[in-house]
């Protein structure tokens, strides 16, 4: 019985809906990514194989079936035609499961929308036979699920999903340096998150996994209370990861509360500006499928340009 339970808990993250929209988009990575697999994405390796890159003078040795023929009519000189690799690509989907991500005013937590996303991505990467890991993390991470690329492996990084329980302080500067160090291939980095974190450590450990030329996007995830501050009563504000509890007056604190977080969220587009991320603001409220699919649309038509 337990099990029955198991499996009806992870498959609550694939919404039919969101899925039959964004499986007709491709997560197509706008840098050149690596990897070993014939898939849709280009790679920085040359060689005799799909799409046509560039002309190279004939050296000897070379294969005379790639020689130019056309170039050597109008030029008189031999030149080899160079292809790209199509490689699949090497997605990690990094979630943040820190206590502040419990929150809810509805009736979905930011970890709860945080985790339909990872869901959906995995599963658009899976289907166009690339290749989706899984990070939690908090203070440390606490699930590292390696890429792969076989179906199966959906329903592995769903159950994580379900099964994550939100603890402790989020704390990035560690975690993102060493996983930029540890990730030898190039690829796609999907942060989600709060952001809850300090953020000089947010600012050098994205700008880390950009140094390996890493491609990353950040979905920001907050709650609608987060943004609106909405409350007029006397109201205990319950701290989360290791902050106290605050009783308080909101109405005067609500302007000074919405400037604070108009900065933050200033600075965070700022930083994901200056080193070339994509930045896409959630708030649970906001229809998943909806959002979802209007980012990998706008993703395919700048890529496109």
């Amino acid at each position: 019985m337990a099990q029955v339970e198991t499996n009806e808990d992870y498959k609550k993250y694939l919404d039919p809906k969101v899925l039959s929209r964004i499986s007709r988009l491709d997560i197509k990575a706008r840098l050149i990514v690596e990897g070993y697999v014939s898939g849709l994405h280009k790679s920085p390796f040359h060689g005799f194989s799909v799409e046509f890159a560039q002309h190279r003078e004939y050296s000897p040795g070379d294969d005379l079936k790639h020689l130019d023929w056309k170039v050597f009519g109008k030029t008189d000189r031999f030149y080899v035609k160079q292809y790209e690799e199509e490689t699949n690509l090497r997605g990690w989907i990094l979630l943040d499961i820190s206590e502040s991500m419990d929150y809810r005013s509805g009736e979905v937590s930011k970890l709860e929308y945080g985790s339909y996303i990872a869901a959906s991505l995995a599963f658009l990467m899976l289907q166009q036979q690339d290749s989706a890991g899984l990070v939690l993390f908090d203070d440390q991470i606490r699930t590292l699920l390696k890429p792969s690329g076989q179906p199966s492996h959906l329903k592995l990084i769903t159950r994580e999903l379900a099964e994550a329980k939100p603890t402790g302080r989020s704390k990035v500067g560690t975690i993102f340096n060493d996983l930029a160090e540890r990730l030898k291939h190039r690829g796609l980095i999907i942060l989600i998150s709060d952001l809850f974190v300090d953020p000089g450590e947010l600012a050098v450990g994205l700008q880390h996994f950009r140094h390996k030329r890493h491609e990353v996007v950040l979905f920001h995830v907050l709650d609608d209370y987060e943004r609106t501050f909405p409350f007029r009563d006397l109201t205990m504000f319950k701290g989360l990861e290791g902050y106290e509890d605050v009783f308080a007056e909101p109405r005067s604190l609500r302007d000074g509360y919405i400037a604070e977080m108009e900065n933050f969220v200033k600075h965070v587009k700022r930083t994901c500006r200056q080193h070339k991320i994509d930045y896409v603001p959630m708030t649970t409220s906001d229809s998943l499928e909806a959002a979802l699919s209007a980012y990998l649309a706008g993703r395919l038509a700048m890529r496109g340009k």
